[in-house]
């Protein structure tokens, strides 16, 4: 299966870098690029896209604000069939990033990634994975998150009231930045078992992968700024 890929950066020289790079595997084609986020989305309207490589720091359209309405709907839920967003950073902590993250982005990448992981986090996040552990969400979250605003539709304490009590233990252990291993050995169970949970949970709580858990844990409530994993 071809993975069509979007470039969205206002440096030309380095969306020319990484399309060198993407068009050398067999399974990845750049079906588009755009210089900011505003010609993002009507070069969407025309194109069929499963990835975006999209930069935070543009003119006109940042990159948060064009994942936000890429990703998600005006009540803030995620929009089924929607391209999975990688946003692009100078910093391996940027507020911008965490921001997208929020806006419904599957993970980041540094800017000078080098090529063979920028292919897997392409795979993967076209695969339904994210590409930031959850630690590392966790602890952006726990530095810019009193500095960013709450949306007025955050989550109130009946968060998790669709989820088993099973459930709700594997949602919290996976919001800690558990892996499914991890989360196996805890609760002794097998990790076909955990990921079966984990599959239901996100679809229950129309999440698009465990880094949106971690980010809905923390805006609920149910995980601290500052505490342990």
């Amino acid at each position: 299966m071809t993975i069509r890929v979007m470039l969205v950066d206002d440096q030309e020289l380095l969306r020319t870098g990484f399309r060198m790079i993407l068009q050398s595997q067999g399974d990845i084609e750049i079906t588009a690029e755009a210089g900011d986020g505003a010609q993002a989305l009507e070069r969407l309207r025309h194109t069929e896209v499963d990835v975006i490589l999209m930069d935070v720091r543009m003119p006109r359209l940042d990159g948060v604000q064009a994942t936000r309405r890429i990703c998600l709907a005006e009540d803030g839920s995620p929009l089924p069939g929607a391209p999975h967003v990688l946003i692009l950073t100078t910093f391996d902590l940027d507020e911008y990033a965490f921001a997208a993250l929020k806006a419904g982005a599957s993970g980041f990448l540094l800017k000078d990634v080098p090529p063979t992981e920028l292919v897997a986090a392409i795979r993967a996040v076209h695969g339904g994975d994210a590409v930031v552990a959850p630690t590392t969400t966790r602890r952006m979250i726990d530095r810019f998150a009193e500095v960013l605003p709450t949306p007025h539709n955050a989550p109130g304490s009946d968060t998790l009231g669709p989820l088993t009590e099973r459930e709700r233990e594997v949602f919290l252990l996976v919001a800690q930045g558990l892996s499914n291993g991890e989360i196996a050995a805890r609760l002794v169970l097998s990790e076909a078992t955990v990921k079966t949970h984990v599959g239901r949970i996100l679809a229950k709580l129309s999440l698009r992968d465990r880094v949106q858990a971690v980010v809905l844990a923390y805006e609920a409530g149910l995980i601290r700024a500052g505490a342990s994993d």
